[in-house]
């Protein structure tokens, strides 16, 4: 029998708010996360803004060890799915943490660490490549570091699908527990590129918007429109089944009732003209 999935939880770091609560208050006063970028130096750059994590201190979350072993979107994947756990209320005595997914996604995941260790092989030498190098840039690895770190031990997932990762994450998220392969599943994305390689990339495909004006910068329906503004930050939620939220007596925000996904096998960016999906049905 299929099962009803809720949400029990969430969690969040974003340009406009370390936790969710700070984050809702910033929407709820109409407050601009966009802003000069301050994790480089853009003098060389058409690009000058971008949605950074203000005030962001890895050790304020982290021992040392850690800090220095962990891409910043493996961090803030963390930081959003620590609050989400603590937000739902699950615990190892109300919940088997073997049926606990975790579908963590990342479009890119460790590009900073990637350019910062190509750059220590082209000054210093391969020897000098870090030996965390791999584990901190696959793309999996924020999905991982997740699961490590909370302790879940379900199925571990990371779905990259671009800009649509972390949609693709909470719905298969949300099959897996209708389905009844998992009761729980941490479900979301993060990502952190804001870094010379990263907005280079996507300042040369002519996608980011030069506008130096933070209230007209990001406007993705206006006909000024001229391209999007980068953007990092991490979103958790927690996705749970019913009847298992009803036994430990979960808050429940809200229901999930369908998901569905198609391509149009197009173009890399743009939609069809025809918006023509073979008539597929969900």
């Amino acid at each position: 029998m299929e099962r009803r999935v809720v949400i029990t939880g969430l969690g969040a770091i974003t340009p406009i708010g370390n936790d969710v609560n700070e984050t809702w208050k910033s929407i709820e006063n109409a407050k601009c996360g966009i802003d000069k970028i301050t994790l480089f130096d853009t003098s060389t750059f058409k690009t000058t803004l971008a949605g950074e994590i203000k005030n962001y201190d890895s050790q304020k979350y982290f021992d040392a060890k850690q800090s220095k072993r962990l891409d910043r979107s493996s961090q803030i994947g963390i930081i959003a799915a620590r609050e989400a756990m603590e937000d739902s209320g699950i615990t190892k005595e109300n919940t088997d943490f073997n049926n606990v997914g975790i579908f963590v996604s990342s479009g890119i995941a460790g590009l900073k660490t990637i350019q910062e260790q190509c750059e220590v092989n082209c000054l210093k030498g391969h020897n000098r490549v870090s030996p965390m190098f791999i584990p901190m840039t696959i793309a999996n690895m924020p999905t991982g570091n997740v699961a490590i770190d909370l302790g879940l031990k379900g199925e571990s997932l990371s779905i990259v699908t671009a800009c649509a990762s972390s949609t693709n994450a909470i719905g298969e998220a949300y099959r897996t527990i209708k389905h009844g392969y998992e009761d729980v599943v941490f479900a979301g994305g993060t990502e952190s590129s804001i870094c010379p390689i990263g907005i280079a990339g996507f300042e040369n495909m002519k996608a980011l918007s030069n506008s130096t004006d933070i209230e007209r910068a990001s406007i993705p329906f206006d006909k000024e429109r001229n391209g999007f503004v980068m953007g990092e930050g991490a979103g958790i939620l927690v996705l749970e089944d019913l009847e298992h939220a009803k036994k430990r007596n979960a808050k429940i925000y809200a229901e999930v009732i369908g998901y569905g996904a198609s391509s149009d096998a197009y173009h890399i960016t743009s939609p069809a003209p025809d918006a023509d999906r073979s008539n597929k049905s969900f």
